[in-house]
């Protein structure tokens, strides 16, 4: 597999299974040790009760985490009916509780209000920052703020039985920005009994799958080559955009920071595509972006993941 490196620096995308208990900046710290290297980041914080995929990004891939579009996102959820809390989950202090619980008949007649577009106000706890301060901080010192509501979108949301009464699990495929701990309290209210999530798995996030992922106990019994040649290609991040290869001349244009315009090599693309850019023998070495220029469209790199 052709790695991208600096100086030989391990560079590429790695899949974790994170384990319960643990911040998603724990394992960014514990995969640092692994590598060998302090530039390590994420796709996307799972909380420390949530289990499953864990983009990791390693050496020159951490760029590219500010120009990933938002991603569909997989997951499993444990959602127990008859409580609400501060924190949307298991884990916070109960303020309600009902005794009255709805049978699975019911809870499955409620769901498809949650299918498709809809509204969700983000938590209180969660990362999100008003004025400059992360929600999480605030709910922290016992302050609560208005939040706006966003739009996200369920693409499919089914439900499971249990042998508890007051426990269902739910699948759930969902946009980005999707809290799924507000979506077991919006459903327990709909209800009328109150809910809170329980366990949460992420699936998949971004086309990377649990079959894909390590545990970090598992990358530790490694040694630092195994470890290497665990990592995918930062090009994957990008497979769903087109592609261009350009000829040795309009590359060398391009790594000088050249737009490259469409009609010079062939290609139509509307203003604002993201596209990979290639060499010649196809290998990916930046993204690109399409804009208008005085003498029309041309592509242009806006962050360059591989060195000549």
């Amino acid at each position: 597999m052709k790695m991208e490196n600096t100086l030989q620096e391990p560079s590429g995308v790695l899949i974790v299974a994170k384990h319960a208990g643990v911040t998603s900046h724990d394992i960014v710290n514990r995969i640092r040790r692994l590598y060998g290297t302090r530039r390590v980041g994420h796709t996307g914080t799972l909380d420390p009760m949530a289990t499953g995929v864990l983009v990791i990004l390693i050496g020159r891939a951490a760029k590219a985490s500010e120009y990933l579009a938002t991603d569909s996102k997989r997951y499993r959820a444990t959602l127990r009916l008859g409580i609400t809390t501060d924190t949307e989950d298991t884990t916070g202090n109960i303020l309600s509780s009902c005794d009255r619980l709805p049978n699975f008949a019911e809870l499955e007649a409620i769901l498809p209000q949650f299918r498709g577009k809809i509204q969700q106000i983000p938590p209180m706890y969660s990362a999100l920052k008003v004025h400059g301060q992360k929600l999480v901080d605030l709910a922290r010192k016992g302050q609560t703020v208005e939040r706006q509501a966003r739009e996200i979108e369920i693409f499919s949301l089914t439900a499971t039985p249990t042998k508890s009464a007051s426990d269902a699990v739910l699948d759930v495929h969902c946009s980005g920005g999707t809290y799924i701990r507000t979506l077991c309290a919006d459903i327990g209210a709909a209800l009328g009994c109150g809910g809170a999530m329980a366990s949460l798995e992420r699936t998949e996030t971004g086309g990377f799958s649990l079959a894909m992922a390590h545990t970090v106990e598992e990358l530790e019994a490694m040694d630092l080559q195994a470890r290497t040649d665990l990592l995918i290609p930062t090009e994957a991040l990008f497979r769903s955009l087109p592609a261009i290869s350009l000829p040795i001349f309009y590359e060398k244009l391009c790594r000088s920071g050249c737009e490259i315009y469409l009609t010079k090599i062939k290609a139509d693309f509307p203003v604002g595509t993201r596209i990979r850019i290639c060499d010649a023998g196809g290998a990916f070495f930046a993204l690109g972006e399409v804009r208008e220029y005085e003498n029309g469209r041309a592509v242009k790199a806006v962050k360059t993941f591989a060195l000549e």
